[in-house]
């Protein structure tokens, strides 16, 4: 059964590719690698933003207040069928712990669900809970697609529990309306991702400390809005001056 809560803190790192190939090799001593891994084949995560007409949900984020949110839908296998089962997430952050709750919900029922804001009838794989906790959200305003974000992705967990997950993600690619598609992460960087329930063991640290890796703000929503206002803003400017 997929995991449908999580509260951690979430410390993200930029890495080369020489540095992940020393980092994944001392991993095997403490973590083992996700279910989706066990091949050593890289798997697919595909997200797809909800947000208000004006953006309200990336803009409040970017301003880095005490609290913030996002709403998305998550599949490992893209949204091409409407029969598939996604996930619906709501991902908080308050004083830098994370907490996500999603639950499994048929995409074509999950798009009913945001555009009509009527609970879809529950599913013996749905979580109610979640699902009446993510209404409280929809209801309030009204959510849109704004931007889909793929990537490929490595995770680890520590061997004796699994309170600690590590994450690398590789090829970051958003795509936004009709535009194309825009590559967030040079495709020879890493995003590394570090999530513990509690404090950084100690192997962590010193490790981070050997291959000197520091910690960096990254979020691929917020990248991908801050190129597109930026797009914007170059666009607007060309109009301008067509017409001066």
């Amino acid at each position: 059964m997929a995991i449908e809560i999580f509260n951690r803190h979430e410390l993200k790192y930029v890495i080369t590719n020489q540095t992940y190939q020393k980092i994944r090799k001392e991993l095997d001593k403490y973590m083992e690698l996700d279910f989706y891994n066990q091949n050593n084949q890289l798997y697919s995560i595909h997200n797809l933003y909800l947000d208000t007409i004006d953006n309200q949900l990336i803009r409040q984020s970017l301003s880095k207040p005490k609290y913030k949110e996002k709403l998305r839908l998550r599949s490992y296998n893209g949204f091409n069928n409407q029969d598939d089962i996604v996930f619906l997430e709501i991902k908080k952050k308050y004083k830098g712990m994370v907490n996500k709750r999603r639950t499994e919900i048929v995409l074509g029922d999950a798009i009913n669900f945001i555009n009509s804001k009527e609970i879809p009838k529950i599913k013996e794989y749905m979580n109610r809970q979640i699902m009446n906790e993510l209404a409280y959200t929809i209801q309030r305003k009204q959510y849109y697609p704004k931007t889909y974000i793929f990537y490929k992705r490595v995770a680890y967990f520590n061997k004796d529990a699994h309170d600690v997950r590590i994450t690398f993600d590789s090829n970051i690619i958003a795509k936004r309306d009709q535009q194309k598609p825009v590559l967030l992460l040079d495709s020879n960087l890493w995003l590394m991702e570090i999530k513990v329930e509690n404090s950084v063991p100690l192997w962590i640290a010193q490790l981070l400390s050997k291959y000197h890796v520091y910690r960096q703000s990254f979020s691929k929503y917020g990248i991908e809005y801050l190129n597109f206002i930026e797009k914007e803003t170059i666009n607007l400017s060309i109009k301008e001056k067509q017409y001066a």
